[in-house]
C-alpha cells in the first residue's frame, strides 16, 4: 500500500475472481457497494493455506486498518475483576475491568452487579494491612504513610514487614475470592471481639460492618451451582434477529454456573456485504479476539454444525484457546429462547424509540438523496473576537455519537480586515482536506449564506460531499397571542428552496443541535485560552522585578477585564491574584502609567 493511501474494506473469499466481480455487477449491487467502488483505486490480495486462516487474517487487518466499509460493532459492557501481579515485590488487589493475562498474574472473577467488589477490596486491603498504593508511590516513599498509623498497611514500602510475611498475609485475603475464606472469617471476628473487651467499640464497630460485608460475599463466592446448569460452568449464548432494516445480537454470558448478565449489539443489513449469518459470525470472532472480560468454555451459536466447527477451529487458531462451539445443550432450551426474545425485543423497544438516532440519520439520508445512511458526520464552527486570534473547532459524530478522539482545533490567519468568513473558511477546508478520511456530511453552524460559502469552497476544491447548516429562526405562535415568538431550529440544504424544519424530526434535530453545541464548546475553550493568554502578556510581561512563578500566579488568578482591575486598589489586587502587597503596588503603578484599557 502506497503511503497516503486509506484501505476502505478488507473481506474473504473462496472464490476470489467471483466475489471482486459481484462488486461491479449492477443487477446485483447495493447503494453501500456503488459508494465503496465509487471510492477504489486498488486492489490488493493475500492468499491463505484454509479458510479459517482467512477468518483470523481478515480480522487481524481490520483491527489494524479500520476500515470505514467493513462492520465494526463495540463491547458495551464490561464486568469487574480482581487481578493480583506476582511480578511485584509486595503485590496488591487491582480492581480491573478489562483483562491481560500474563503468566505472574492471578485473576478472580468476573464479578456480578451486587458482589460489591469494589467494598470487599478496600475491607480485605486494610483487614490484612496490604499495601493500597501504586508502584510509583511505593518506590518514592521514604518514611511510612498514615496508613501504617491507622494499622491498616504494614508499610511494606520501607521494608517493615518481610517479604514472606507479607506473602502469607496477601494469601489469606485470597482466600475469599476462592470461596475458602471461613476460617479467615473466624479469625476477624476474634479480634473484633478483643477490640470489644478493650473497650475500643469504634473499631469493634468497623469490623463487625466488615465482617457482615465479607460474609456476604463469601456466601456469594460459595454459591452452588444450579442442578439445571450442572456440568457446564462458563457458557455464552449467542441469538441474533434479523428485522426490516437492522440486524440485533444478544450474548448471555454465564460464568462459574451463574448468570452475569447481557450484552446487546445492532448494524444495519445495507452494511453487509455478504450474507447475515456470515456477517454474525464475522463479528463475534472479532468479539472474542479482542475481548477483555473472561472467555468460556462453551459458546451456543445458532449456526450449524460445520460452521461450528468451523467457528471453533477459527478461535482456537486466532487466540489460543479451545472453545467448544454447538448450536443446543441440554439443559440450556429455555436460556437459549430468552436469547432469542432478548434480540427480537430489543430491536422493537430501540427502533419505536422517537429519540432513535438511527431514524434521524436515515432522514438525513432521505434530505440529501444519497445512497446509503451517513455514518461520519463533521461540524465547524468559526470564533472571533474583533479580528483577532481567530479559531475554528471540528467536532466528528459517528452514529449520531460524539467521536472525541477525532476533533480537532484549527488556529486561523488574522487578517488585515478582520472578520472575513470566506477567506477563513477557505484557510479552514483547504487545510481540513488535506486529511482523509473525509465524512459523509459536512455540518455548518449558520444559514444560507455560511452554507453558500462553504459550498464554494468545496466546490473550488472539486470535493462533491454534500453541506447543511443549522440556523434558528423566530417564528409566531399561534398560542395565546399572534404577538408570542418561538425559536425554531432550521436545516439548510443546497438545491431546495425553503429548509426543513427540524422539530418535524425530533431524533434529526437532537443530532444537528448536540453537533452545533458541541463545536461551540470546543471551539470558545481554544479561543478563550488564546485570547486570555494573549490579553495577560502584553501587560504583565511589561511590569518589571516580577518572577515567573508570580507571573504563573497572575494568570491563573485573573477573572476580572483591564478595565475592572483599574478600579482596584493596591490591597485589592493583592487579594484579587493572590500576591504580595509589593508586587501588587507595582501592578497598580504599571496600569496607571501605561493607562491600560480593554477596548
Amino acid at each position: 500500500m502506497k503511503k497516503g493511501d486509506e484501505v476502505l474494506y478488507v473481506g474473504k473469499a473462496k472464490g476470489l475472481k467471483s466475489r471482486v466481480l459481484s462488486y461491479f455487477n449492477n443487477s446485483a449491487k447495493t447503494p453501500k457497494t456503488e459508494i465503496l467502488v465509487g471510492h477504489v483505486r486498488d486492489f490488493d490480495f493475500l492468499l491463505t493455506e484454509s479458510e479459517t486462516e482467512a477468518l483470523v487474517l481478515e480480522n487481524n487487518l481490520i483491527k489494524k486498518y479500520n476500515p470505514k466499509y467493513n462492520i465494526r460493532l463495540r463491547d458495551d459492557k464490561s464486568y469487574p475483576y480482581v487481578m493480583v501481579d506476582f511480578s511485584e515485590t509486595f503485590p496488591r488487589l487491582h480492581y480491573v475491568r478489562r483483562i491481560k493475562r500474563t503468566s505472574s498474574r492471578e485473576i478472580f472473577g468476573p464479578f456480578v452487579v451486587g458482589s460489591n467488589i469494589s467494598q470487599v477490596l478496600k475491607i480485605l486491603t486494610k483487614s490484612f494491612q496490604l499495601r493500597d498504593c501504586s508502584m510509583h508511590e511505593f518506590r518514592a516513599r521514604k518514611e511510612p504513610c498514615l496508613l501504617y498509623q491507622m494499622q491498616q498497611c504494614t508499610a511494606p514500602c520501607v521494608g517493615l514487614i518481610e517479604q514472606n510475611e507479607y506473602a502469607k498475609d496477601l494469601q489469606r485475603a485470597l482466600t475469599f475470592f476462592r470461596g475458602e475464606g471461613g476460617t479467615e472469617l473466624g479469625h476477624l471476628e476474634n479480634l473484633m471481639q478483643q477490640h470489644a473487651e478493650k473497650e475500643e467499640f469504634e473499631r469493634a464497630a468497623i469490623m463487625r460492618d466488615a465482617i457482615d460485608v465479607l460474609n456476604i460475599f463469601l456466601e456469594f463466592c460459595q454459591q452452588k451451582n444450579s442442578e439445571m446448569f450442572s456440568g457446564e460452568k462458563n457458557v455464552d449464548i449467542i441469538s441474533f434477529y434479523q428485522g426490516e432494516v437492522e440486524v440485533d445480537m444478544t450474548l448471555y454470558l454465564m460464568r462459574a454456573g451463574m448468570l452475569l448478565g447481557h450484552k446487546n449489539f445492532h448494524f444495519s443489513i445495507i452494511d453487509c456485504s455478504s450474507s447475515v449469518e456470515e456477517e454474525v459470525l464475522d463479528f463475534l470472532y472479532q468479539y472474542y479476539s479482542a475481548t477483555h472480560d473472561s472467555l468460556p468454555d462453551t459458546i451456543i451459536a445458532p449456526f450449524t454444525k460445520e460452521r461450528n466447527n468451523f467457528f471453533s477451529e477459527a478461535l482456537l487458531l486466532g487466540i489460543n484457546k479451545k472453545i467448544k462451539v454447538v448450536s443446543r445443550l441440554k439443559n440450556f432450551a429455555s436460556l437459549v429462547k430468552l436469547t432469542q426474545d432478548n434480540a427480537s425485543e430489543h430491536q422493537r423497544v430501540r427502533l419505536s424509540k422517537t429519540e432513535s438516532l438511527y431514524l434521524g440519520l436515515q432522514k438525513l439520508k432521505e434530505l440529501l438523496n444519497l445512497l446509503e445512511r451517513p455514518i461520519l458526520l463533521e461540524c465547524f464552527d468559526v470564533a472571533i473576537f474583533q479580528g483577532s486570534s481567530p479559531t475554528a473547532s471540528q467536532v466528528v459524530f459517528k452514529n449520531g455519537l460524539p467521536e472525541k478522539s477525532s476533533y480537532r482545533h484549527y488556529h486561523l490567519l488574522e487578517l488585515p480586515e478582520g472578520n472575513n468568513d470566506f477567506q477563513m473558511m477557505r484557510e479552514l477546508i483547504t487545510r481540513r482536506m488535506k486529511s482523509p478520511p473525509f465524512p459523509d456530511v459536512f455540518i455548518v453552524d449558520g444559514g444560507k449564506g455560511q452554507v453558500s460559502s462553504f459550498k464554494g469552497v468545496l466546490d473550488d476544491l472539486n470535493c462533491k460531499i454534500p453541506v447543511v447548516g443549522i440556523a434558528k429562526a423566530k417564528t409566531l405562535s399561534n398560542f395565546k397571542s399572534s404577538d408570542v415568538k418561538k425559536t425554531e431550529e432550521r436545516l439548510i440544504i443546497p438545491g431546495r428552496t425553503n429548509p426543513y424544519i427540524l422539530n418535524k424530526n425530533r431524533p434529526l434535530l437532537k443530532i444537528m443541535t448536540n453537533m452545533r453545541d458541541e463545536s461551540h464548546r470546543f471551539s470558545r475553550r481554544l479561543h478563550h485560552n488564546s485570547e486570555k493568554k494573549k490579553l495577560i502578556k502584553s501587560w504583565v510581561d511589561e511590569i518589571k522585578g516580577i518572577g515567573t512563578k508570580i507571573r504563573q500566579t497572575i494568570l491563573q488568578n485573573q477573572k476580572l477585564s483591564l478595565d475592572e482591575l483599574h478600579l482596584l486598589n493596591e490591597q485589592e489586587l493583592s487579594q484579587h491574584f493572590k500576591i504580595p502587597l509589593s508586587v501588587a503596588k507595582k501592578i497598580k503603578s504599571h496600569l496607571l502609567s501605561a493607562n491600560l484599557r480593554c477596548e
